[in-house]
């Protein structure tokens, strides 16, 4: 190991190896749980460099875990027996535009916040543009986990935005997915079997993703919904008839808490600025201004059930049309409310990232399924008699719940559920937040009983998920994958991961490998 460490050390340079203790416990800990210690920490600052170094730890027999952003919660970067090295994508972080050909080629530690800035200089915008966490969030990581949200109501989730990889294999070879550099779809698609793999098959080194023009006029539009029932009907009308660039549903427990603390009015001040800057006419700017102090917080509290939608035009007349049909289809369900959260979350798309910690200071991990539409409903009733039976225990202990909701492609439906308890920080949550604001917030001691009964409700609600036939993202170590899987296709998967990883050293154990 003393030489693996000295070989890294001169093919990447000192300072992009870490074996510092305190550094280790920081890579070791992902927003939920806390793994084994690495071996190492690296940044490559160059392709060329990744390559050295997955030779290196080849040669050696030691297992490689890929880090994007470090905003899992899955497990995914974290190895319970430790001893591997951690492979830092973040230094990764070219950006080539070609305009000519409308693609985009970046590196995997590339942020979407980053990427969003280079583009939009350029009046430009990749389909898919990044997670809520796209301060932090990577194309990479995003790429690895599958990942929704900017976008995805009219373009799907990350993996259907690009056209290819460029992947370090287990050999250090470099692999290119796409045989064309017009299109993905030349043959088999070898780019999909690295969509959503967590690293399994290779590290990403450069991401290519095709480009559009940004459309300037849009219309935020929120409704409310009194049942879950209602809610969803309201929705399922709208993910089919894709007016929207996006939209996202929360229940009453979680627009009050997590995102109203994003909200308050110190933030509606924050943006106020923003709001008029990017307003197609600062007479429109002072419109949605008065219509968000009006408001106040009342659509935190507007119904049971509130769903948000951005609706995108090639011009404002397109933007107010398609506005228009939307509100006819989901007012057959709820009350259009106060369009406070949408026009928020489009003046600031990338939200520092305080959901790591509850409103109060709470831990917090979130646990999603994606449901087929006729399942969604009765998952709801199913989950709720769940949480009815554990109620006391919960209770006792400060553990609680919010969810939130988005479209998956037309015929998907993503029911995410925030998890909350009283506990300890560690040493992600001490290193990501700014200490002031870590200040601010109350400080709970380590607490076993409430973390013994948040991780049995967390797996609770995986097997409930497991039971309506949900999918997941970022499965990582957390969710079950191969048990779904037929022999057939279990038996292929291992046959590429063996041709592409044969010693078992790419991120080994995630997706049950």
């Amino acid at each position: 190991m003393t030489d693996l460490l000295d070989s890294l050390r001169q093919a990447l340079g000192a300072d992009a190896v870490e074996t510092g203790a305190d550094r280790l416990r920081y890579f070791a800990n992902d927003v939920y749980r806390t793994g084994g210690l690495p071996l190492a920490a690296v940044r490559p600052a160059t392709v060329e460099a990744l390559q050295d170094a997955v030779r290196l730890c080849a040669t050696a027999g030691v297992a490689m875990v890929p880090r994007g952003g470090g905003a899992s919660y899955t497990d995914g970067y974290i190895r319970p027996e430790g001893g591997h090295v951690l492979i830092d994508a973040g230094a990764l972080d070219e950006i080539a535009i070609d305009e000519a050909n409308a693609v985009v080629t970046v590196g995997a530690g590339v942020t979407w916040a980053n990427l969003k800035a280079a583009l939009e200089a350029k009046g430009l915008r990749t389909p898919f543009w990044g997670p809520f966490s796209g301060l932090a969030a990577t194309v990479g990581g995003s790429m690895s986990q599958n990942t929704l949200s900017h976008g995805s109501t009219a373009h799907g989730i990350s993996a259907q935005s690009v056209i290819g990889f460029d992947v370090v294999l287990a050999s250090g070879d470099l692999l290119t997915t796409n045989a064309c550099d017009a299109m993905r779809w030349y043959g088999p698609d070898l780019t999909g079997l690295f969509t959503g793999d967590c690293g399994a098959f290779g590290i990403k080194a450069r991401i290519r993703m095709p480009l559009l023009p940004i459309l300037q006029d849009a219309e935020a539009v929120s409704f409310a919904f009194d049942s879950f029932a209602d809610y969803h009907a309201g929705v399922r009308t709208a993910q089919i008839a894709r007016l929207d660039d996006s939209h996202f549903g929360l229940d009453l427990a979680l627009s009050q808490g997590q995102i109203a603390r994003q909200e308050g009015v110190g933030a509606r001040l924050k943006i106020a600025l923003q709001v008029m800057q990017k307003a197609p006419s600062k007479l429109k700017g002072l419109a949605s201004l008065v219509k968000m102090a009006i408001a106040g917080e009342n659509p935190m509290r507007a119904g049971q059930y509130m769903c948000h939608f951005i609706v995108e035009g090639f011009d404002a007349e397109d933007a107010a049309h398609k506005a228009k049909q939307l509100r006819r289809l989901v007012s057959q369900h709820g009350r259009e409310i106060a369009n406070t959260v949408p026009t928020f979350v489009r003046s600031v798309p990338f939200a520092p990232l305080f959901n790591i910690l509850g409103p109060g200071g709470e831990r917090w991990v979130p646990i999603h399924g994606v449901l087929a539409h006729d399942k969604a409903v009765a998952f709801n009733d199913a989950f709720h008699a769940l949480l009815a039976s554990r109620k006391a225990d919960m209770e006792r202990l400060g553990v609680w719940t919010g969810t939130m909701f988005s479209p998956v492609g037309p015929s998907g439906f993503l029911y995410e559920i925030a998890l909350y308890w009283p506990d300890a920080r560690t040493e992600y949550h001490l290193t990501t937040l700014d200490a002031d604001y870590i200040k601010g917030l109350k400080d709970f001691p380590a607490d076993a009983e409430a973390r013994a009964c948040a991780d049995e409700v967390k797996e609770a609600i995986v097997a409930l998920f497991q039971q309506f036939g949900a999918g997941h993202f970022q499965i990582g170590r957390a969710y079950p994958y191969q048990t779904r899987l037929s022999e057939r296709a279990k038996g292929l998967l291992g046959a590429v991961k063996r041709e592409l990883d044969p010693q078992g050293l790419m991120n080994p154990g995630a997706l049950g490998l």
